[in-house]
């Protein structure tokens, strides 16, 4: 019997899933190819997710009924098929021990200051911002001095721990560039993350296929192609009830709306003519819907036959979980890309 191809979840600008997709590409594989890239929302965490990691945080790697639930694990599990730039191996057992110190730094206690000094809301550190970037640079001092001498924290050539702390060096910067720039006193540290920011390796991973500008359609939701202005006057109004363009739910007797697999058709049966900016991708969980009382039955298209799921009723506005800009990338070439 074939391998499962592997699926990753993963969420474009998540430091963790950064450094997990490098090992990945390094490694050689190609999403499409090689595995399954499934890019999530973390407002709107597929079923599928949370069904393999109950924490359901990125990345996440499934192989078959092996989940690899922790960035560092899908990069050992990448770089022990192929690992061309030797970002794993060859290393002394002394250089291997600085490896795993200095990635328990930034997984610690440089990620603890620069959630608090970068998202202080979401961490209960509103005032406390500048006492956290400071504690994060004498993190970033000491691996300045690492690098000073050969360009790598190791020497001269990239390791593990390398890819592993950039993406979250490229964090700290974004919370502040010009600040971060005019830091004199880190100069070796800000010409290794810049040789990063430009590199290929980082633009790779950050476009598709290896990243998607919307979330992955999961065959767990029911999805609505919504015009962006009736999207916003429902939410306005606390209840939305267009049918499908040009027709209300009073006029249809219902809302159309599609599985994963349909969203296609759909779009190109009633939208293609229009500017993608002008539309809205409703995501709805069928869990939500059903607590409301909304009725969804599955009854066949007047001219093809084919099934489609049909609300009939008004559309709460409790049971939609996102409302995506759609992306015509991720329509009718998505299977192709996935």
């Amino acid at each position: 019997m074939a391998e499962a191809r592997p699926i990753l979840y993963s969420f474009r600008r998540c430091p963790y899933a950064i450094r997990a997709r490098l090992a990945l590409a390094a490694a050689g594989l190609k999403p499409g190819v090689d595995l399954e890239l499934r890019e999530v929302s973390l407002k709107a965490k597929p079923p599928e997710l949370l069904a393999a990691s109950a924490k359901g945080t990125v990345p996440v790697l499934v192989q078959g009924e092996r989940v690899i639930e922790e960035s560092l694990a899908v990069m050992a599990w990448a770089l022990a098929r192929r690992d061309p730039h030797g970002w794993l191996q060859g290393w002394s057992a002394a250089e291997a021990t600085a490896i795993e110190a200095l990635i328990a730094e930034n997984d610690g206690p440089f990620k603890h200051h620069l959630d608090r000094y970068k998202y202080a809301g979401r961490f209960g550190a509103e005032g406390e911002e500048e006492s956290h970037r400071q504690a994060a640079l004498e993190i970033l001092r000491r691996w300045n001095q690492r690098l000073a001498s050969g360009g790598w924290l190791l020497g001269e050539r990239p390791s593990l721990a390398d890819m592993a702390l950039l993406p979250f060096v490229r964090q700290f910067r974004l919370a502040d560039p010009q600040r971060f720039d005019a830091e004199a006193a880190l100069q070796p540290l800000q010409a290794w993350l810049g040789r990063f920011l430009a590199g290929a390796e980082l633009a790779a991973v950050l476009d598709p296929p290896w990243a998607a500008r919307q979330g992955w359609w999961s065959p767990g939701w029911l999805y609505h192609l919504a015009l962006r202005q009736e999207w916003q006057a429902a939410q306005a109004a606390g209840s939305y009830r267009r049918s499908t363009r040009g027709r209300s739910l009073e006029q249809e007797g219902f809302i159309h709306l599609s599985q994963a697999h349909q969203l296609a058709a759909s779009h190109g049966r009633f939208y293609a003519d229009l500017d993608p900016a002008e539309l809205r991708l409703l995501v709805l969980d069928p869990e939500r819907l059903a607590a409301t009382g909304a009725v969804v039955r599955l009854e066949p298209a007047p001219h093809s036959g084919e099934l489609f799921p049909h609300l009939h009723g008004p559309l709460p506005l409790a049971a939609v979980l996102a409302a995506w800009p759609w992306c015509p990338e991720d329509g009718p070439s998505r299977s192709s890309r996935w």
